[in-house]
Formats: C-alpha cells, structure tokens, sequence
C-alpha cells in the first residue's frame, strides 16, 4: 500500500468520521465544502486515496464511497506543521514561516487543518496560556463569541479571545495588564484547539 500525503489523511479521516455518524459515506460535494475546495479537487483526493488502495468507489452512484477494511496506514500520530516567527507584513502560511512540527495524536485533530505557534509573552495567563507554550490551531476563517482565536490585525499575528460587537470586533486579553484590541479590520486565521507545555 503506498504512502499517503496528509491532505489525503485529512479527506480519509472526515469520511471515516462521516460514515460514522451518518451510517452512509458522503458525496464528493459535500468533501468539497468541508476542505472549502472544488469538486473536482475533492475527486482528485479521492481517487488518489482509492488508487492507494484505501477507498473503493462506484462512480456511476452516489454515496458509495467505502473505506477498505486494511487501512494499515492509519499512523497513531500526525505531525503539525509550527508557524513561529512570523515577519512583518508575511502571510502565516508561507513556506518561510515553517519552524518544525510538533506530533499530536490523530484522535486529536479529526478534521479540519491544523497548525501550531509558540506563544510569546503573558498576555494570555488567565485562560492559562503561558509564554513557551505550542498553541494548535484548527484552521478557520471565522470564530464564535468567547472563542480563543489566532488573528491577523494590521499583518500582525496576535492571541486573543474573539468577541463580535455591532459594529467591530473585540479581541480581548486573558490578563488585566493588557487592554482589549478593537478593530473593524481583523481575519481569523484558527481558533485554539490544544495547548502543548513542556517542564524542563
């Protein structure tokens, strides 16, 4: 069975996750929607996965994906790409903001793409977030109130909890020395799923 890229264990892991709560696979379109991807992108992932050997498929009905019973591929843990050190003015995403990765067990992100940064300074101690800590990310345009979100304000990075106001956002510290920011110009980038500590 040959190696599978992670956007193809991300695709496998909502079908699984899928057909578990549903009891029936879904359909190309509504993969699409789910990786905010077109169509025919989501077909692409799932014949590759079926030309691996992981799906099996009939292409002239609907919902018959299957997931082949020998997925010996299924790794116990993922590697999470960190994003740290981000420059002034350069998107999150780019490759030069790669720092590594730190491993996550794969029950721990079951879909979606996640991401990871070092966290720096104390702005965010009462939600118990501390300098030094990895914060992962699933990532995601938008957040509800209350959410912890990594955001892009004025082409900086920041950590705050996310509050929509009527006319403007408010993105509040989780410390009393650090005022609330308000912005009408403000792109969620994720919202925080877990927090990785290390005690040297």
């Amino acid at each position: 069975m040959k190696s599978i890229t992670r956007r193809q264990r991300e695709v496998l892991d909502y079908i699984k996750s899928y057909v578990a709560t549903h009891r029936f696979p879904p359909t190309i379109r509504e993969i699409s929607e789910n990786f905010t991807i077109s169509v025919k992108g989501a077909y692409d992932h799932v014949k590759a996965l079926e030309k691996k050997q992981f799906l099996q498929l009939n292409n002239h009905r609907s919902r018959t994906i299957e997931v082949l019973e020998d997925d010996v591929a299924g790794d116990e843990v993922i590697d999470i790409p960190i994003l740290g050190n981000v420059a002034a003015g350069a998107p999150l995403f780019a490759d030069e903001n790669y720092d590594g990765s730190v491993k996550l067990p794969r029950d721990f992100v079951r879909s979606g793409r996640h991401f990871a940064l070092y966290v720096q300074g104390d702005s965010m101690t009462g939600a118990g977030i501390c300098d030094g800590d990895v914060a992962v990310f699933r990532e995601q345009p938008v957040a509800n109130n209350g959410d912890i979100v990594v955001a892009m304000v004025d082409e900086a990075v920041t950590l705050k909890r996310f509050f929509k106001e009527k006319n403007r956002v408010k993105l509040q510290a989780e410390n009393p020395n650090y005022p609330a920011l308000y912005t009408q110009d403000v792109r969620i980038l994720g919202k925080l799923a877990h927090l990785i500590r290390s005690y040297a």
